[in-house]
This record gives structure tokens, C-alpha cells and sequence, in this order.
């Protein structure tokens, strides 16, 4: 690409896809010397006063020595990106290394000038913004620690772009120019307004597919059935108001309908935009596809045709193609492989799926990687007899398939705004970006519940089509993370429904005090258990015996919410002999009714065999629009307030809320009086009439309510921990910069080491943690020197790694008092074991006894820095009883890191023993999380074991792993993952 006289290869690594505000793509790349005719038309569109803001002065045209000048860098002292649309030039963005007096210097100088250039067509779309945080990681990578750039007073958005990237700067007037300065160290606001630009922009790209204006069904058959037919279907009979397309290029020429939908051959052949595109064709013709849709405009593209990752490597590299070749055009896609979209929006009613029937306006979001399992969450919810019962109503729905494209993640950015959707559940096979999953997610679950289960746990690798990053981290440690980060997750598919279902219906419970009440002692006493079994602190269950009438069950269900002892109840229900119907529909009323006036606590119903009552429950607040069931007492008016629990978490998201005006398929504030949406507490506005805050869930096992009460229970503990998450305590003892030049030396002498003793405990050293030293003793007499030189009572242990940490298998001899019984251990030992040799004892000073446990921190590619802990032993390596936490942890992390594992009463005085120092414990946690967090060539550490004592810890192993760090995606500028 580059001429031989140019200082360095063409960086490949610098290209990369992004997302631009409005939600299209573009492509930011370096440009080159086979540039020249694309930087001359990029710059004939550009307006006569965009020109004059970049070179100060009128300038119609490029010479030849501009173009040369702007296509021939070194890619060190001098860089060109571009951005790029259908391979054409949209922006551009240059810096040049400049010395002292501002003339052009090679390194080290590391200062450079900055200048951009936006065609006027895609100015205010985001474009200029992401090519500075391009362009200034290229910088960073290159020794440059420092922006200029000189803006004419008149060019307010360029000048924008640089004020509000976040960046440290220094601004100056001088000479009729603004002369702005700027550090491109990221600072946390820089983070913070990257972070923001990824949610708007991610957001509105998935608003995008899932709000168009109209939709193109390409691959239509003309005879019945079929795929592309069966969606053109789905999409018409769900009432879409947009229009909609039948394409397909076998039609007859003069054939101007399908089914009564305008019939076209070609995407090219419609008239007016097209926002959304499905598409049902044989793989080998969906490039073709793709072009048509490209270059008319279509801004997003559902491929349900399969034939890519999930056949093979063939179809892998296909699927690559698929997803370049989309974004060459602005392009995002669901899938290929995908079931579909839906939204259930009044506004939209959009059915882009192969579900036969149009789901319940309401609630819950639900994101699925799996076509079968998007049917399955589909079915449970749609239903109202049988399993999990009560009409619940979907806002939106997204499945994935082979998640080439668009992810759980941007779903994710959508949900968080949309004020359609109180509760999220997802399905997920993998994930792609586990930093990023959770960075949002702790975002999300702090407005609105998340509920996630994965599959695939135990396969040891992502499902065949899934192109992700691999982790090492177990599935429980991967499960733990997502936990610390709000996530609700679940085993089951009917777990994810029964927790939504509750989530949807009911506030969050205040704490774990639940009351049981119903018509039979055995149901009963079964929910008490099952609530000791999941934590919670169950009331002995009042029976109110199977004569109880449904004038009973109110009084008892109100006399229960009225306790203050009382912060949930679960009510169970067994048929009533000869009442059928008309009992069931007495006694939901009577539960309804009583719920009502206590707003604030949640209510459960354990049914058996009752499905009357699990239909009545929900019957008269069903999302079914109210033309067909009115109340008793007539429409309730649609602004009626909700009563709302209070809310434990933040209330709005920061970016929620509604504009003055909205864009096109934008949904309006509220549901319309003819369609009255699932109940729910919501974490960002009261919004539904009063009488459906109390929609009651239904459950046919005791096990599965309590279950889903249990995580409501942790979600809303959550929440309110949120809102104080704590603080990385800073201490004086610490020397970052001496620990920073020891590893650097290290790492000198190889890419990757595990550390020797002499070194592990100098490096620890530096953070205040010390080791115990432990002297080798080869033999006999050596022992009795480090006895000598430790001083007695010593303990004798062998290292070897068979022995290692085995106190069981008799390798350790505590206590030694002198040298005759220091020998006479030593003898035990090589008599039991082998030869000194192979069993490399050690001499150690003694410890005060304790508890033992370990600790460890590691460097995982995909997930980040985890810090682990568990007790020493059978706890952990039989049982794998450990907590983790990702790292930076705050001493709030600390806490309920040590609290968190099985075995922590024997931390805290269990059967009388002595508590230990758990503030001593804590700070060990957290210097060994600032280490690694300070420096992330180190990748590994284990310290074990580590004696906990009524006062103080002994530190008796460590080891430390050193390599150079893994890159880390999320410190960079925005990116689409590379295809």
C-alpha cells in the first residue's frame, strides 16, 4: 500500500468499524497512497465554508502536491484516517509530530497538530467525535501525549467536539484563532463521555431495526409457505402501519401485488426509503441482497437465512463476508440464522419473525440467541393455563442467531432507554465482550431488573455459528461476576420465566421476611421450607383451613401486608369442593383487592390444579385491550397514577425521559386507553392505571415461587447497595512507581515468568504484603541453619508439588521447638516421602494459628481482573467454594467477598471458636486487588496459605505470574467487533 521509502507497514490494526449517532456505521481506516482519487471527489462535495474553517482561507480545490501530501504518511510522525461509507471518504482526520516552536519534529517530540474535515452531508452524526478517539489512541500508540489545534472562532462545532471530549486541555486566543491544547492520557471523563456516545449510538442503531418506517421482505415466495412468505405474513397480519414489500426477483414484471402488499423484483425498484429489510434468501444470494439494499438506503437488515457459522468453516468465513460487506453500506444486522423481531409498540406493531401469532403488548424485553428457545419464553408467556399462568405481555423481542452483528450488548443500550420496557430477560449461549456485558449490565440492573440464563455452560465452547473471545474462567466464577454486577441469573428457561413474571408484576420486596398464608397446612409448611432453603425468613405459615372463604383470604392477606414485620407474602390455594369458577373469580378478587391497599409488598400465589384462579388473578388487568374486558366500573382514565413501590435503586436512567418531540416510530409516552400494559414497579416512571400495579403471578410449586422470591429478594438488596458501592482506600505504604521499574526489569528478560521467591516477596513487599520467609533446607544440617537464622519454633514442610498445600497427607511439621526435634522431623519426612530432592522441604517461622485461607487475583483475556477467595483445602478444591469480584474491588467488595463464600461462619466464631481479624483480611483483599489493578503485566497471584488469627494474618505462600497484559478493548476508542 505505502512506498518503499515510508517508514512503517501498513497498520492493519487501526481499522475499525463504528457506530455514529443516528445508529448507521461507518469505517475508520488509514489512508494511502491509492487514495488520491477518493480524498479528491471527498473533497469536491464539501462545502466552500467547511473549506475555509479548515485551511482559514478560501481553497476550491486540491493541488497535486495536497493530495500527495495527504495520502503519503509514515504512520509515525504523520497519520491520515479516514472515515468511509460504501468506500467513500465521509471525513477525514490528519496529525502532524511538531517540536517546540511548532514546526514539524520526529520523535521524541511528543506533541502533534490535529485537523478534521467533514463532508456537510454527515456533519451532527457523531463522525468527527469517533475519529478523534481513533486518532488519538493511534497518537498514544506512537509516543504522542499531546493534541493542538487551531479552530477559527466561528467553527462552534469543531470546537464542540474538542471541549466535550473530556480530555484534560488548555485554551488560548490568539491572533483571531482558538488555539486549543489537550493531554490524551484518558481521564475518567473522557471515559465517561465515550461511554456515553457508545450508549446513545448503540441505542438508537438497535432503535433503528426495531422501530422502521418500512420494511422490504426480500425472497417472498409466490406460492404459499415458505419462509420469506411466512414473515411477510406474520408482518401484515400483526398490523404493521408502515409500508410494506414483497420482493423478490422471480416475480413476473407486470406483477404489482403479493397477499395485497405491493409486490417488487428488486429493492432498487421501490419507491421511497425502505428502513428495514428481511432477509429470507439462499445464502449464496444474499450478497447480492445486500448491494440492492446497500445502495438504496436500507438501514438495517434481519438475515433469517441460515447457511453461515452454523455450517462449518465455509459458512464462518461467509458470515465474515456478510457482516464487512453490510457495514461497507452503514448497515447493522440481526443475524444470519435469526428468528426475527418483534414490537409490540401500538405505534409499530412490527412482527419481522416467524412466531405465527403477535405477542401481548407489555413489559418485558426478551433477547434470545436460540430461535427454538425465542419460541419456548414466547409460548410460557403467551400462555395463561398450565406452568407459570396470568396474561404477561412482551414489549420487545429480538433473536439473534449467529449474533454476527448485532448483540446482547446493544440490546442492552436499547432497553435501558426504552420506556416500554420495565423488565429485561435474555438467553444467552455466549458472551462476546464479557467487560462489556457487565459494565452495562450494572448499568441496566441499577433501573430495571435483569434476568439472564445461559446455556451452554457445560460444553466447554461457544455453540457452533458463535464467534467470541474465550475465557478460562469457570462458569460458577463467570456467574459470580454477573451477580456482582446486579445481574439476576438463573439455571432454567422456567426459572428466567418465573422471575420475570414477578419482576413484571410486583415491587421489589424490602427485604427477606416473607408470611404464608392458605387453605392447607401441607402447602404451607412446603413453602416455609422451600423459603429456609433459599435464604429467606419465613413467618410460620398460618393455615386457614379448607373451609376458609374468599372473605377470609383478605382479611388474612390484609392483616399479613399490614405487619411490619412482614415484607412479602406467598398465599397458597387448593381447590375449593364444588365451587368451580365462580370461587376462583371470588377469591382473586378478594387477593387482589387486599394487595391493593399495600402497594409496596409483593404477593405470590402457590396454586394446585387452579387454573381458574391463576386466570382470574390476571384477568381483570390483562393486557388484552380493554374494548373487549371493561371494569366493572367503567374505563379507568389513561393517566391515572400507579402506586409504586419505593424505589431502592435510582429512578431514572441518565439519558431516559422523553424529548419534546421524537423521531419518526418513536412511542409515545404512554400506552393508548385502549391498551393497558403489564403491571410492574418501574424503575424509571409510574405510568399505568392504579388497578394494575397489583396483577398478581401465579405459580403451580411452591419451590418455583419461593425460587423467584428469593431472587427478588437479592435483586432489591442489590439495588440498595448500589447505591453506595464504596471506595478503593489509598495507603501510604504503597510504592507503585518501585513496583512499575521492578516489572518492567523483570519482564526484560522474557515474555512471560513466574517469579521466584526473593522476587515474589520483594514486588509484595511494595504493596505491604508480607511473606512469611521460608528457607530452603536440602538437608539436615541446612535445616537446622534456617532454624538458626528464623528462629525457633519453626514449621518443616514439603514443597514438592504433590505435597504442596497438603497438610492431610503429612508433609508439615508444626512447632519444632530445637534442633533435636527440628532433625527428627526431617527424618519422618524423607522416610515417608523420598529423598530431600523430591520432596524440596523448606524451614518456616510458626504463625499464630488460625484459619487458613487462599486468595487469588488473575488476568482473564475476555472477562478482566478477577480477585478470588475461599478457605484453604477441601473447601475450594474439592467443593470449589470461592467468591469472586472483578477488580478494582472497594472495601465494600472486601466485605462481602470474605462473607460470600459457604464456609464463612468458620471465619466468624462458628461453635464457639474465636472470630478473626476480618478487618485484616479485608486490606489484604484490597492491596492485592491494587496491585493488580496499578499494574496488569501481573497477571497472576495466589497467595496461599494465608493464616487468619484472632489478630493479624501470616501470608505463608505466595507466588506471582508476570507477562506482558492483554489488550484491553474497553480503554480504546469505540469499535464493532473486527470481522
Amino acid at each position: 500500500m505505502q512506498t518503499s521509502s515510508d517508514r512503517h507497514e501498513y497498520p492493519a490494526h487501526w481499522e475499525a468499524d463504528v457506530v455514529l449517532r443516528d445508529g448507521g456505521t461507518a469505517r475508520v481506516r488509514p489512508i494511502t497512497v491509492d487514495d488520491a482519487e477518493r480524498l479528491v471527489s471527498f473533497y469536491e462535495q464539501v462545502s466552500d465554508e467547511s473549506k475555509y474553517y479548515r485551511f482559514f482561507a478560501p481553497y476550491p480545490r486540491l493541488s497535486a502536491k495536497d493530495v500527495h501530501r495527504f495520502t503519503h504518511h509514515d504512520f509515525v510522525d504523520r497519520v491520515g484516517l479516514a472515515a468511509t461509507i460504501g468506500g467513500e471518504f465521509v471525513a477525514t482526520v490528519r496529525y502532524d509530530r511538531i517540536g517546540a516552536g511548532g514546526t514539524p519534529a520526529p520523535a521524541p517530540a511528543d506533541e502533534a497538530e490535529v485537523a478534521f474535515l467533514v463532508q456537510d452531508a454527515h456533519q451532527g452524526r457523531g463522525v468527527a467525535s469517533a475519529l478523534l478517539e481513533h486518532i488519538a489512541a493511534v497518537a498514544r500508540e506512537r509516543g504522542i501525549r499531546r493534541f493542538a489545534a487551531e479552530v477559527l472562532p466561528a467553527n462552534t462545532k469543531m470546537i464542540k467536539v474538542f471541549m466535550d471530549a473530556g480530555y484534560t486541555q488548555k485554551r488560548s486566543f490568539e491572533d483571531g484563532v482558538v488555539r486549543l491544547e489537550f493531554d490524551l492520557e484518558p481521564t475518567d471523563r473522557s471515559l465517561a463521555v465515550q461511554y456515553a456516545r457508545e450508549h446513545r449510538a448503540e441505542a438508537r442503531s438497535v432503535q433503528r431495526l426495531l422501530q422502521p418506517g418500512s420494511v422490504a421482505v426480500v425472497g417472498t415466495g409466490r406460492a404459499p409457505g415458505g419462509v420469506g412468505r411466512s414473515v411477510l405474513g406474520n408482518i401484515r397480519d400483526a398490523g404493521f402501519p408502515g409500508r410494506l414489500y414483497a420482493v423478490n426477483k422471480a416475480f413476473p414484471e407486470d406483477q404489482k401485488e403479493l397477499d395485497g402488499v405491493p409486490a417488487r423484483r428488486s429493492v432498487r425498484d421501490i419507491d421511497g426509503p425502505v428502513d428495514l429489510a428481511v432477509v429470507a434468501v439462499p445464502a449464496e444470494h444474499v450478497p447480492e441482497v445486500v448491494t440492492e439494499c446497500g445502495e438504496h438506503g436500507v438501514q438495517g437488515l434481519v438475515v433469517v437465512s441460515a447457511g453461515y457459522a452454523d455450517s462449518g468453516p465455509d459458512g464462518r468465513e461467509r458470515q465474515r463476508a456478510l457482516v464487512r460487506h453490510a457495514r461497507t453500506y452503514g448497515m447493522r444486522i440481526i443475524g444470519p440464522n435469526a428468528f426475527g423481531i418483534i414490537n409490540t409498540s401500538p405505534d409499530v406493531r412490527l412482527n419481522a419473525s416467524l412466531a405465527p401469532e403477535m405477542p401481548r403488548p407489555g413489559r418485558i424485553g426478551l433477547f434470545a440467541q436460540s430461535g427454538a428457545i425465542g419460541i419456548a419464553l414466547l409460548s410460557r408467556l403467551h400462555r395463561r393455563g398450565g406452568g407459570v399462568t396470568g396474561v404477561t405481555g412482551v414489549s420487545t423481542f429480538v433473536s439473534s442467531g449467529n449474533r454476527a452483528d448485532v448483540s446482547g450488548n446493544d440490546v442492552l443500550q436499547y432497553w435501558y432507554d426504552d420506556p416500554e420496557t420495565d423488565v429485561a430477560l435474555m438467553y444467552l449461549e455466549s458472551i462476546g465482550n464479557p467487560r462489556k456485558f457487565t459494565r452495562l449490565a450494572r448499568r441496566t440492573a441499577a433501573a430495571k431488573p435483569l434476568v439472564v440464563v445461559q446455556g451452554a455452560r457445560h460444553g466447554g465452547a461457544a455453540p457452533q455459528g458463535h464467534a467470541v473471545r474465550a475465557t478460562r474462567l469457570p462458569h460458577a466464577t463467570v456467574s459470580a461476576l454477573l451477580r456482582q454486577a446486579g445481574v439476576i441469573r438463573v439455571d432454567t428457561i422456567t426459572d428466567l420465566v418465573d422471575a420475570g413474571l414477578l419482576l413484571a408484576r410486583q415491587p421489589l420486596p424490602a427485604g427477606p421476611r416473607v408470611a404464608i398464608l392458605g387453605n392447607s397446612e401441607s402447602l404451607g409448611l412446603l413453602t416455609y421450607d422451600a423459603c429456609l432453603a433459599e435464604g429467606l425468613r419465613p413467618h410460620p405459615p398460618r393455615d386457614l383451613t379448607t373451609a376458609a372463604s374468599a372473605d377470609d383470604f383478605h382479611a388474612a392477606l390484609s392483616r399479613a401486608l399490614a405487619d411490619d414485620t412482614c415484607d412479602a407474602v406467598v398465599v397458597t390455594a387448593i381447590p375449593t369442593v364444588g365451587e368451580g369458577a365462580a370461587g376462583d373469580a371470588a377469591l382473586a378478587e378478594a387477593l387482589r383487592s387486599a394487595a391493593a391497599a399495600v402497594p409496596t409488598k409483593p404477593v405470590l400465589v402457590v396454586h394446585v390444579e387452579l387454573g381458574g384462579l391463576a386466570q382470574a388473578l390476571s384477568a381483570a388487568t390483562s393486557t388484552a385491550p380493554q374494548a373487549l374486558r371493561p371494569p366493572p366500573d367503567g374505563p379507568a382514565p389513561a393517566d391515572t397514577p400507579r402506586p409504586t413501590a419505593p424505589d431502592p435503586g435510582p429512578q431514572t436512567p441518565p439519558s431516559a425521559g422523553r424529548p419534546a418531540s421524537r423521531p419518526p416510530g418513536a412511542r409515545p409516552a404512554g400506552p393508548p386507553p385502549s391498551v393497558a400494559p403489564s403491571p410492574v414497579p418501574p424503575p424509571v416512571a409510574p405510568r399505568a392505571p392504579a388497578e394494575e400495579a397489583r396483577l398478581i403471578p401465579a405459580y403451580p410449586a411452591a419451590e418455583r415461587a419461593v425460587r423467584a422470591l428469593g431472587q427478588a429478594v437479592s435483586y432489591a438488596q442489590w439495588r440498595r447497595d448500589a447505591l453506595d458501592p464504596g471506595r478503593v482506600p489509598e495507603y501510604e505504604n504503597i510504592d507503585e512507581k518501585g513496583a512499575a521499574q521492578q516489572i518492567a526489569g523483570l519482564l526484560a528478560r522474557g515474555q512471560g515468568l513466574t517469579l521466584g521467591m526473593r522476587e515474589t516477596c520483594e514486588l509484595l513487599g511494595r504493596y505491604g504484603i508480607r511473606v512469611h520467609r521460608a528457607l530452603p533446607a536440602p538437608a539436615p544440617d541446612d535445616a537446622v541453619s534456617a532454624a538458626r537464622a528464623i528462629g525457633y519454633p519453626v514449621a518443616l514442610k514439603a514443597t514438592a508439588p504433590h505435597l504442596r498445600h497438603r497438610a492431610d497427607l503429612g508433609g508439615v511439621r508444626l512447632d519444632l521447638a530445637d534442633e533435636e526435634q527440628l532433625r527428627r522431623a526431617y527424618d519422618e519426612l524423607t522416610e515417608l516421602f523420598g529423598k530431600p530432592a523430591e520432596l524440596r522441604p523448606v524451614v518456616q517461622g510458626m504463625a499464630p494459628r488460625g484459619v487458613d485461607t487462599v486468595v487469588r487475583a488473575v488476568i482473564d483475556p475476555a472477562a478482566g481482573a478477577v480477585l478470588s477467595f475461599g478457605l484453604a483445602g477441601a473447601a475450594t478444591q474439592l467443593l470449589g467454594d470461592m467468591s469472586h469480584r472483578l477488580i478494582p474491588v472497594t472495601d465494600r467488595d472486601a466485605t462481602s467477598l470474605i462473607r460470600s463464600v459457604r464456609t464463612a461462619p468458620l471465619l466468624f466464631g462458628w461453635r464457639g471458636s474465636a472470630p478473626v481479624d476480618a478487618a485484616a483480611l479485608e486490606e489484604l483483599l484490597l492491596r492485592v486487588s491494587r496491585l493488580v489493578d496499578d499494574h496488569p503485566e501481573v497477571v497472576a497471584v495466589t497467595l496461599e496459605p494465608v493464616v487468619v488469627a484472632p489478630h493479624g494474618l501470616s501470608v505463608l505462600g505466595a507466588s506471582v505470574r508476570l507477562a506482558p497484559p492483554p489488550a484491553r478493548d474497553d480503554l480504546g476508542p469505540r469499535t464493532l467487533p473486527a470481522y
